[in-house]
């Protein structure tokens, strides 16, 4: 019979469990593991207190590993013990029967006192949500404190494992003493009928100060130098820990905390899993002085993963982990390393980039130069700041670096841990799965067909299905089932606002915090809606209003405010890869921008498992549905040349009208909208990045755009730029004058790319062979000169070649009202002649643009915000695992 160790880790991201292993494998790794662990054990931390108490049961019991467990009934952790202990009515054949066959229950506050010596110690609670005499397991709702800190708040053991399908849960906290007394006090909800609180065993172990030294960068930050530091009366929750590369470890492998270290395989991204190893065996895993032996044990850094051999392989794709976590939390990540396979044993041999959640975190990472040879482990912190609430991705990426030309490019990672930090109020509580409305589907599960939802939240617990599962379920770490608690969101009559920090500070935004007064946010809300409110604005989804469908999902028309107000409704389809990230950055950006040429965010929904958008709703649709595969009549030249320089201006005032520099990443004819005047506004801003200073910086993360758009030099270098915009504009300009998608399989190859097959066709002057014909003889020579030079110069190869976006407005402008003069001269009649045409070819390409100035007075368009110099800021973006553009339409588009 089969055993599984079963991972949930819940994402908008598409991955699969995996991990499971036969009943006999497992005995085989426990016998292995108790060998390995006999091997070296003199230099593992002795802990002064270790206290497991086995709740509801009395006497000692030894569970399956050899640890001996005390009953708490007379104890003096519970002197004043009233509360019943009761044995579980039923008991799944995969829980071990220490601790789990017997359960202390509550039904009024009680606390357990443990006498401590000061210092940080690992809280570890487990639950077995069973029936205990007349006691539902259905009816256990409950709070944990321990001392100031929150730890669990109105939670539902039944709820979560039932959501989860898993038979037992394990927490793990790590809380600072200072008073020489641990108290947990668990005390039964007051909201529920019969409730009441239970346990079935508690572990307190004393550790030493694994944080207190710790120097974590706060990553993602305007500042990369910012050191995040954990206060010693700040209170953790383990969330991952992961042994990379490597097997399970269960507690009695650890180095004497008796911590679980899980398979990290189950929250590898896609198919790129590289290479896992272990040591040679000549290498002799050393730790130095400043790496103590209980910061992990020897077992995890003589096991690693790295990229593979292939450099050009590893080029380009990411080495990535998706980590599910609570949003609205600091995030403490530990990433540990070890060089243990030779011939890596000098410096600048494998040097690679760290990336967190799409962050550069570590530029040219190098462990031999850390840590000083082969064989010595190294670990190095970080802090990943959250916001909002409900569920997230946290990334954890590497990629080889280029820059400083290494021997391999290659990367490699031995272990990685994920904390999550108390918030301001002193709590690590979350949600239960089960209060639906605030929590997504996995994706996964709809896929699968599953009756249930999973949990929202990342999970590493012990679930178990075969007869061997009493000896793997002490193994299995750490059920920290935990839901993101519901923020306060800002109401007026049933609907929120969200305030930003002002209209141009793109400073994070809390999605459901108002900072500002109202009169300072009035006019820049984010309104919230309920999914009631959007049902009945799209008549319960009817796909008769139905205005398209895109990479993040359906799009609705729909109406608010009693009938008054026409809106377009974006409604994230859960299969989408696209997700929370995109969501949280479009409210993000919209709620901070207010532009003619830009779509206005009116609100967003959270709910229910959904997430919604809604915009204004714009009645001529996309541009590119008046260009190709349309029923819609042709547009004029001179309207065509308006709603380019309407889209112009908003990719201008993104790029210099707010406090930083942003960069839409995915400028294409179906992400400019029009309204009912055919006034162009850009959308989409779900893969947009901003830059953080005004001098040259930048992240890396995954490319990420549309085919047929992308940038050749972004592609190449991985730079990306506000010149990456530009050349994504020029594609959508030829689309103007072509009226053909920049992408068209069906051609031969070389025409398949708008932006190859212009440019061959503008440099041998065949331009009048892919130009709409419906423009023959409509377009003044002079205009179609000039916006033709304009295109070009937009695809120019680098980007220090190509215009800025104020130039590319002002050649737009100039176009338009060479056309205009030359409709009002009469002029038009002969249309693009062969003349024009050789002044658009490549000799004419860097023709005077003086005229600019000269036809509209020397001063610059009344349109444009402003004229001031725009940054010349840098994104490396590195290729998605799997070799697809994370968050793209592709070809489709």
């Amino acid at each position: 019979m089969d055993l599984g160790f079963l991972f949930l880790h819940q994402s908008w991201s598409l991955m699969q469990l995996r991990s499971l292993l036969c009943a006999s494998s497992a005995f085989l790794l426990l016998a292995t593991t108790l060998v390995v662990v006999a091997v070296d054990n003199s230099t593992y931390y002795v802990p002064r207190d270790d206290i497991l108490l086995n709740c509801g049961a009395s006497g000692q019991a030894s569970s399956f590993d050899g640890r001996s467990w005390t009953g708490d009934t007379g104890t003096r952790y519970a002197p004043s013990l009233n509360a019943g202990g009761f044995d579980a009515l039923r008991l799944d054949p995969s829980v071990s029967t220490v601790p789990y066959s017997t359960a202390r229950v509550f039904t009024s506050p009680f606390t357990y006192r443990f006498p401590l010596s000061a210092g940080r110690t690992f809280i570890r609670l487990h639950f077995y949500p069973s029936d205990y005499s007349n006691h539902a397991a259905s009816d256990a709702f409950f709070s944990v404190t321990s001392g100031p800190y929150t730890l669990l708040q109105n939670f539902s053991a039944y709820l979560t494992a039932d959501a989860l399908n898993f038979a037992y849960l394990i927490r793990e906290y790590s809380v600072n003493v200072s008073t020489g007394d641990l108290n947990l006090t668990f005390t039964p909800s007051t909201t529920h009928p019969n409730s009441y609180a239970f346990v079935n065993g508690i572990e307190i172990v004393s550790i030493p100060d694994l944080f207190g030294s710790a120097t974590p960068l706060l990553v993602g930050g305007d500042d990369d130098h910012i050191v995040y530091t954990i206060d010693p009366d700040q209170a953790l929750e383990t969330v991952y820990r992961l042994n990379v590369g490597g097997q399970a470890i269960p507690p009695i492998g650890d180095s004497g905390l008796f911590r679980s270290w899980d398979d990290d395989s189950p929250y590898i991204y896609g198919a790129a899993f590289g290479v896992s190893y272990s040591k040679d065996p000549n290498v002799t895993i050393t730790y130095p002085t400043s790496v103590p032996s209980y910061i992990a044990p020897p077992d995890v850094y003589a096991t690693a993963r790295s990229m593979g051999p292939n450099a050009q392989v590893n080029l380009n794709y990411n080495l990535t982990w998706i980590l599910p976590v609570d949003a609205g939390f600091h995030y403490l990540v530990r990433l540990h390393f070890c060089e243990i396979q030779y011939p890596i044993v000098k410096e600048n041999q494998r040097v690679f980039d760290i990336y967190l959640n799409n962050q550069t975190a570590k530029e040219e990472a190098d462990v031999i130069g850390w840590s000083g040879g082969i064989g010595i482990p190294v670990y190095r912190d970080y802090v990943v700041m959250t916001m909002g609430r409900g569920q997230m991705d946290l990334w954890v990426a590497l990629h080889p670096d280029t820059r400083s030309k290494p021997e391999y490019y290659d990367a490699i990672l031995n272990g990685l841990e994920v904390f999550k930090v108390e918030n301001s109020n002193d709590s690590l509580a979350g949600l239960n799965p089960g209060a639906r409305s605030q929590r997504y589907v996995d994706p996964r599960d709809l896929r699968k067909g599953s009756a249930k939802h999973k949990s929202e939240v990342p999970v590493i617990v012990g679930g178990v299905v075969g007869g061997f599962a009493g000896l793997l379920a002490g193994f299995c770490l750490i059920g920290m089932c935990k839901c993101q608690k519901k923020k306060k969101m800002m109401m007026e009559e049933g609907k929120g606002a969200v305030a930003s920090n002002g209209p141009y500070d793109l400073s994070p935004l809390s999605l459901y915090g108002n900072t500002r007064s109202a009169a300072s946010a009035e006019s820049n809300l984010c309104r919230y809606f309920s999914i009631a409110e959007i049902k009945a604005a799209t008549n319960d989804f009817d796909e008769s209003l139905l205005l398209g469908v895109g990479g993040f999902g359906k799009v609705y028309r729909g109406e608010i405010d009693g009938g008054i107000t026409e809106v377009a409704i974006k409604r994230a389809n859960p299969m989408s890869e696209q997700g929370v990230h995109q969501f949280q950055t479009e409210i993000e950006m919209l709620s901070k921008l207010r532009h003619n040429h830009l779509v206005s965010l009116i609100g967003f929904c959270e709910e229910n498992c959904e997430m919604i958008l809604v915009y204004d709703y714009m009645a001529q649709g996309t541009l590119r549905e008046h260009l190709c595969k349309t029923q819609k009549p042709p547009l004029p030249w001179k309207q065509r040349l308006e709603i380019c320089i309407g889209a112009a201006r908003g990719l201008h005032h993104l790029h210099t009208g707010a406090k930083h520099t942003i960069i839409h990443r995915d400028v294409k004819a179906t992400n400019i909208l029009l309204d009912d005047k055919r006034v162009a506004k850009v959308s989409d801003f779900g893969l947009a990045k901003i830059v953080p200073t005004a001098v040259e910086s930048h992240v890396s993360t995954a490319v990420k755009g549309t085919f047929g758009y992308f940038d050749p030099e972004y592609f190449r270098t991985m730079q990306l730029t506000e010149k990456s915009d530009v050349y994504s504009f020029g594609v959508v300009l030829f689309e103007v004058l072509c009226a053909r998608p920049a992408l068209n399989p069906m051609l031969s190859d070389e025409k398949v790319s708008l932006s190859e097959w212009a440019l061959h066709c503008q440099e041998n002057g065949m331009l009048d062979m892919i130009v709409d014909p419906y423009l023959k003889d409509k377009i003044a020579p002079q205009s179609f000169k000039k916006f033709v030079e304009t295109a070009v110069k937009c695809l120019a190869e680098t980007g220090r070649e190509r215009p800025s976006m104020v130039d590319v407005l002002r050649n737009l402008e100039l176009a338009l009202q060479l056309q205009e003069r030359a409709e009002e001269s009469d002029s038009v009649d002969g249309g693009i002649s062969d003349e024009t045409l050789l002044f658009a070819g490549p000799e004419n390409k860097d023709s005077d643009d003086r005229l600019i100035e000269s036809s509209i007075g020397g001063q610059s368009p009344a349109s444009l915000e402003s004229d001031r110099p725009t940054p010349s800021a840098a994104f490396s973006d590195i290729r998605n695992p799997n070799g697809a553009l994370g968050g793209s339409s592709g070809i489709s588009e």
